[in-house]
């Protein structure tokens, strides 16, 4: 009996470890990794994944952050890390080790790098802090309004130097986006 439920834990115990390494690592948005940093490059592209991708082409690359563009900054910047440093959460970035590939969350009432092109019926400059970097602002402006369908909030250097939101009348199709965040009210 007793070896039977040791036989029984020790399958547990494997598979959960099977399921472990079979579930690929993820980046984390809204998270950075401070130090460690070797080198630093502009992304033209302004989209994490590109990010990713160079840290998994160089062989030193343990780590990466990629950070928005903002006020001081015109173009996103990713840093690649020669070590593997505790993560702290900052919406200024999305960060990951390597072999951890961008899987941004979309689902819910907020859908990150997510743009809801057209429908707009009104839009504005957004200063920028901590909540207008997670597209509150925006989401609080829209749920304000009775008119107000549907919202996409613009990062600074998205949609013009600012971050801009933008009011919709009307619910369009979801499409990728990165430095975009959105939403549906009603």
């Amino acid at each position: 009996m007793l070896k039977r439920r040791l036989f029984r834990a020790c399958w547990a115990a494997l598979a959960m470890l099977v399921l472990a390494l079979a579930v690929p690592a993820q980046a984390q948005t809204n998270f950075d990794r401070p130090g460690g940093d070797y080198q630093r490059s502009v992304s033209m592209s302004g989209d994490p994944a590109e990010c990713a991708l160079i840290c998994e082409r160089d062989k030193k690359c343990r780590a990466w952050s990629f950070n928005y563009p903002s006020d001081n900054s015109e173009n996103a910047v990713c840093w690649l890390k020669d070590k593997v440093t505790p993560r702290v959460q900052s919406y200024c970035c999305v960060s990951g080790v390597r072999g951890a590939g961008v899987i941004e969350p979309r689902v819910g009432p907020v859908e990150t790098s997510t743009d809801r092109y057209g429908g707009d019926y009104r839009s504005f400059e957004v200063k920028n802090d901590d909540k207008a970097d997670r597209g509150d602002v925006c989401r609080d402006a829209c749920q304000g309004d009775n008119k107000c369908r549907a919202w996409t909030f613009a990062r600074s250097g998205y949609a013009g130097k600012s971050a801009r939101c933008f009011l919709k009348n009307d619910i369009k199709p979801p499409r990728r986006k990165p430095g975009f965040i959105s939403g549906v009210v009603r």
